[in-house]
């Protein structure tokens, strides 16, 4: 009898997981094949529940984030804060190396300041930027961030991309409710248009499954994940050279550099105590080759002799090291499709040019909207209701992360060398514009450095530059050839910035409580 019994609980638990396997193929079955990248160790043990000899693990989870970048970290420390239990899987935990994400504006560390994640850039060497400093042609302003009201330590902070993200990381590991796990996310788990969770793979190659009532997004510039929720339209205006020069100072120390050369900008800034990123732009997606030299030499050749004298031996120096790395320069307007049981975030849902540093700070800037949205919510398994209610998150970041997209994307048009008259002058009257000082500058800056982000700003001094530039040309004597380019100044600086703010969103940048979502209110059970 003893024996008949064991024998039944064998052949049911057996009969279990083959109705479990069976379940999950059919569950996968529409999900989408997406890149696979091979992971190594596990920062922390996942709380899974893995039934031995399958391919399922379970798991009990609030949320899922995919991706532990500025993004994902700050947002799985912030949720753990709140009580969720947070499961991360990220692709690779060892300390990432790269030569963009490394200028943190004030009002990203106002942010950082809100979510308690501002010891992160401490004992990081880094550094202190209190504003920026502006070259052209032979001439320089000093432009400083309006700081005045804040706290003694509120400015913008320059740092190893690697070491502040490794800070991150360990802050979100340390709270108990956290999981932070290596691993590959390969597609999203999809059941009757509803995001149920993620498939992903381990370092030995093993899938798995986890499963949970809401899937954040946020895997970076080359998500394989963003086209299951998003129609993204990714443009590579050009590419960024980077170097690293040591053992030298500013002309204006704590001050990011911006140098207005042509055919485009080259962006110097402290990143620890004894080093200097330099970032050079180089329009187009295609750069000179570094193996064979042709890099070296267009960067000696080109660039050097429009930097500052007091940079010029450091920077070739840093060429001569050979230590030069290229990354591309992506711009990608937010347009998601509200999905239920899933959420886009970071470089995986909205990308601008990097020129102007705007990144992390649109980024830690959603995950307090998004904190603020969830933390009324104690259920969210009704993922229609859910769905409809964080649709508001697509309008409520707007003010912040539209600013700073428009400004990152006009700026740079503006910035690039042109054989046109019309964009000369504009150039041109944009420097001058920054140089008068007071309003003129400090309005910029406050939009640049995520300090005041009102887009009705933006773009109030966008068109006072261009005022500004066509009146240059009319005084004191206007003639018709100067008429003319002063009209094409107008008719340029309205081609560069309505496009982006049509891309944005006119409504929602500028009419947000227009939209529905904006006042949806959270989901009651």
């Amino acid at each position: 009898m003893v024996d008949q019994v064991i024998l039944g609980g064998v052949i049911a638990s057996l009969l279990g997981v083959v109705l479990l396997h069976h379940i999950r193929r059919r569950k996968v079955k529409g999900a989408s094949s997406m890149g696979i990248i091979q992971g190594n160790e596990c920062l922390e043990s996942s709380q899974n529940e893995m039934l031995s000899g399958s391919e399922i693990a379970t798991t009990s989870t609030d949320i899922i984030i995919v991706g532990a970048g500025v993004a994902g970290s700050a947002l799985a420390y912030t949720l753990g804060k709140e009580g969720r239990r947070v499961r991360v899987i990220e692709r690779d935990l060892s300390e990432p190396d790269r030569i963009v994400g490394e200028l943190l504006q004030p009002g990203g560390y106002l942010k950082l300041i809100e979510l308690g994640l501002d010891d992160c850039v401490k004992q990081i060497d880094s550094q202190q930027v209190f504003g920026y400093a502006l070259y052209k042609d032979g001439k320089n302003t000093r432009l400083s961030y309006p700081l005045e009201g804040f706290r003694s330590d509120v400015s913008g902070r320059g740092f190893h991309y690697g070491r502040f993200i490794q800070k991150m990381r360990e802050k979100a590991a340390s709270l108990p409710n956290v999981s932070l796990e290596q691993g590959t996310v390969t597609s999203l788990i999809e059941e009757k248009g509803t995001i149920k969770g993620v498939t992903y793979k381990t370092n030995d190659g093993q899938e798995l499954r986890a499963n949970a009532p809401l899937t954040v997004v946020c895997d970076g510039c080359f998500s394989n994940l963003r086209r299951s929720l998003c129609n993204p339209k990714v443009d590579i205006p050009s590419c960024f050279v980077g170097l690293v020069l040591e053992n030298c100072d500013l002309p204006y120390l704590n001050h990011g550099h911006v140098i207005l050369a042509d055919p485009s900008p080259i962006l110097f800034y402290p990143i620890s105590s004894n080093e200097i990123r330099c970032l050079v732009d180089v329009p187009g997606q295609k750069v000179p080759s570094i193996p064979n030299g042709d890099m070296a030499q267009y960067l000696k050749s080109v660039v050097a002799p429009q930097i500052p004298p007091e940079l010029y031996t450091s920077f070739i120096s840093a060429i001569d090291k050979g230590n030069i790395r290229t990354m591309h320069n992506r711009s990608m307007p937010a347009a998601p499709y509200p999905t239920p049981g899933a959420l886009l975030m970071g470089d995986a849902f909205n990308m601008r040019h990097p020129l102007t540093g705007g990144g992390m700070t649109v980024a830690l800037s959603d995950v307090v909207v998004l904190r603020d949205l969830l933390r009324p919510l104690r259920d969210l398994h009704d993922a229609s209701a859910l769905c409809r209610y964080l649709e508001s998150f697509y309008t409520l970041r707007k003010p912040v992360a539209s600013t700073i997209n428009t400004l990152a994307g006009a700026l740079y048009k503006v910035f690039c060398a042109s054989p046109d008259p019309a964009r000369k002058e504009m150039r041109q009257a944009c420097f001058d514009y920054l140089s008068l000082g007071g309003v003129f500058s400090n309005g910029p800056i406050a939009l640049l450095s995520g300090l005041n982000p009102r887009p009705l700003s933006l773009v109030l001094h966008f068109f006072a530059v261009a005022i500004f530039g066509v009146g240059r040309l009319l005084l004191p004597f206007p003639s018709l050839n100067r008429v003319w380019i002063g009209a094409r100044l107008i008719s340029g600086a309205s081609g560069i910035i309505i496009p982006i703010l049509k891309a944005e969103g006119v409504r929602q940048v500028f009419f947000p409580v227009t939209v529905p979502a904006y006042h949806r209110a959270a989901p009651v059970h």
